[in-house]
């Protein structure tokens, strides 16, 4: 078994559907120094198949996939790869899964806001999301606590915002926001990286 370095970092791009968390990422990944993986929870969504699903059975299949993502997730960054994560927390268990999951100190946890109007207009353009989840997730996506850094689609463009990211991770404060809502939600020990 090769050895594992340490725990790589995770910037968590927190945000509504269609508020540029992709465009963000890819983004980053041309911007940032050394290996990145941009994973986003869309991507194991469209792995999904065999048969279609019954309405009543897709909230529980959701819930099982972003489980198994935010696992792969912590996985890959126990390993000791530094990942791009994009997703929205709209529901507080995602959070709580994830707080309990990775290592709060090596997560960067990153609002991408976006004001309604023009997550609405850009969810109409694309036409391959659910109409009405952008505003679905809007007041619920940003209200659980705080974050490392808020980047605004509405104000800047992707790289814009990437360079934000980027600028600020050499220079993120401790706490983390990981950090502290790891104490506020899940106290007691923390993960604390790769097993050797």
């Amino acid at each position: 078994m090769p050895p594992t370095r340490a725990g790589g970092t995770v910037v968590l791009l927190n945000g509504a559907s269609s508020s540029g968390k992709s465009s963000i990422a890819r983004a980053l990944l041309a911007s940032l120094d050394g290996s990145w993986f941009h994973l986003p929870v869309d991507a194991f969504h469209a792995m999904r198949g065999g048969s279609p699903l019954a309405a009543e059975d897709l909230p529980a299949e959701i819930d099982r996939t972003v489980k198994g993502f935010h696992r792969a997730v912590a996985g890959m960054a126990a390993a000791g790869n530094n990942l791009v994560v994009d997703l929205p927390l709209s529901r507080r268990w995602r959070l709580l899964d994830l707080l309990a999951l990775l290592v709060p100190q090596d997560t960067v946890l990153v609002a991408v806001r976006c004001p309604l109007p023009e997550l609405e207009r850009r969810e109409a353009a694309r036409g391959d999301r659910t109409p009405g989840l952008a505003a679905l997730q809007f007041p619920v996506v940003h209200a659980h606590g705080p974050h490392d850094l808020d980047v605004d689609t509405g104000a800047y463009g992707p790289e814009e915002c990437a360079r934000r990211v980027r600028d600020f991770l050499p220079v993120r404060p401790r706490p983390t926001a990981f950090e502290s809502l790891r104490r506020t939600y899940l106290p007691g020990p923390a993960p604390t990286g790769p097993a050797q």
